[in-house]
């Protein structure tokens, strides 16, 4: 490597990176460990899988950062169709795992391909997005913007893993960015509001609430600045708000397994089963609100050393966390995280091509959506989905898509000047 690429390295990222990876591999230690030392190096244990993986990705470092930074943006398409094909060889050739066949078995290494389509999905948006008559042709563009989201999204939901699936939504951000409506998130999350609104009460109660707040709406706000032939998107809205509602029973109770449905159910507060399907979230809050402020200290944390807290090296890593290292390694890795964002979201300002500040979005609006479920996941403020927290959770996958995706960025921030 020349001194020029080392001096052009985003090293600020490479350290939160690097931390982040770290104090993963502490904590997956801390739930291998039972009284003797686990050794790191043997493969038979998840310490050193992890560490292997990681391993792996400082390899592919050196490649992917002397890459052609063009490459990416001509390979896009490649790549695109590359990803929807091993998701569309998961229904003839996956292994089913917890319920849902999202993996590929290699000779004992299990690969999902679903992790490593969030990278392939943010180069063909970007390369779409980033075109010359991108801003000319707006319609265009925006139905290819959702096509290339919503097409893998399809499949992965088919597996059935929903919660992967709805990490794409985050890319929503990067639509706003580039000068999209603000109105996609507002709509999405009026739609949500209805959405549990209906599972909460009925559709007849959301209906009647939806058409109180339409007319209370219309009649201090609409009437007063808008001439009278410009009230009728108001009731396209209430007529389409009030069919939404009514199909909500229909997709919650045919699209969503009883698994999704006991999830969100228990968040909503409709069910209370601590032993049941409440299980793994009620021992994630008392691991966590056990550890207090300080942490009861490194690998001395009985929750996670009882195994009380099911899936705790993969989705419910933060349990770990807060048993063992408290409020103040919490908030620490809160704060590592938000750092690391905000990192990724100042240095991809200062880009003056397109693609490469829209892949840099990508990344930080994928990392950020993980990182917030995740955490919410385990607080049980979030429905449990099932997707890792980024860099900390131990699989093979995910540490590799989350690394090489990294990896990107950094090849395209180092050659932002070019």
């Amino acid at each position: 490597m020349n001194n020029k690429l080392l001096y052009r390295l985003d090293w600020w990222a490479i350290l939160c990176y690097l931390l982040l990876i770290s104090f993963g591999l502490v904590n997956i230690y801390s739930n291998a460990y039972n009284g003797d030392p686990v050794p790191l190096f043997n493969t038979s244990n998840i310490v050193g899988k992890q560490l292997m993986f990681f391993i792996i990705c400082l390899i592919l470092l050196l490649p992917t950062l002397y890459l052609n930074p063009i490459l990416f943006e001509h390979l896009a398409f490649t790549i695109f169709t590359v990803s929807v094909v091993l998701l569309l060889g998961l229904f003839l050739f996956g292994t089913k795992i917890s319920g849902a066949t999202s993996w590929y078995n290699l000779g004992g290494i299990r690969f999902q391909p679903s992790e490593f389509t969030k990278i392939s999905v943010s180069l063909l948006i970007a390369y779409v997005l980033s075109g010359i008559d991108a801003h000319l042709k707006r319609t265009q563009t925006l139905i290819k913007f959702w096509v290339i989201i919503l097409l893998p999204m399809v499949l992965i939901v088919a597996q059935p893993d929903p919660g992967s699936a709805l990490v794409f939504l985050g890319l929503v951000f990067v639509l706003i960015r580039e000068g999209g409506n603000f109105g996609f998130i507002l709509i999405g999350f009026y739609a949500l509001f209805l959405f549990l609104l209906t599972i909460v009460i009925n559709p007849i109660n959301t209906s009647l609430i939806v058409g109180f707040l339409f007319f209370i709406f219309l009649y201090f706000f609409g009437t007063r600045r808008a001439k009278r032939k410009s009230v009728w998107p108001y009731f396209i809205l209430l007529f389409l708000s009030v069919g939404f509602s009514f199909t909500v029973n229909f997709i919650f109770n045919e699209v969503f397994q009883q698994r999704h449905r006991d999830r969100i159910n228990l968040v909503l507060g409709l069910v209370e089963d601590n032993q049941g399907i409440g299980y793994n979230i009620n021992q994630s809050k008392i691991a966590i609100g056990s550890g207090a402020f300080t942490g009861k200290g490194f690998l001395e944390g009985s929750q996670t050393k009882g195994g009380f807290v099911p899936e705790q090296h993969t989705d419910f890593i933060f349990s770990t966390v807060g048993e063992e290292w408290g409020f103040i390694g919490s908030f620490g890795l809160v704060l590592l995280y938000t750092l690391f964002i905000a990192r990724i979201l100042f240095r991809a300002e200062k880009h003056t091509h397109t693609f490469s500040r829209i892949v840099s979005y990508s990344f930080a609006s994928i990392l950020f959506v993980h990182f917030g479920v995740n955490i919410g996941m385990t607080l049980g403020l979030v429905p449990t989905i099932g997707i890792p927290l980024p860099l900390i959770s131990y699989g093979g996958s995910s540490l590799l898509a989350f690394s090489l995706f990294f990896f990107i960025y950094l090849n395209l921030d180092a050659n932002r000047l070019r």
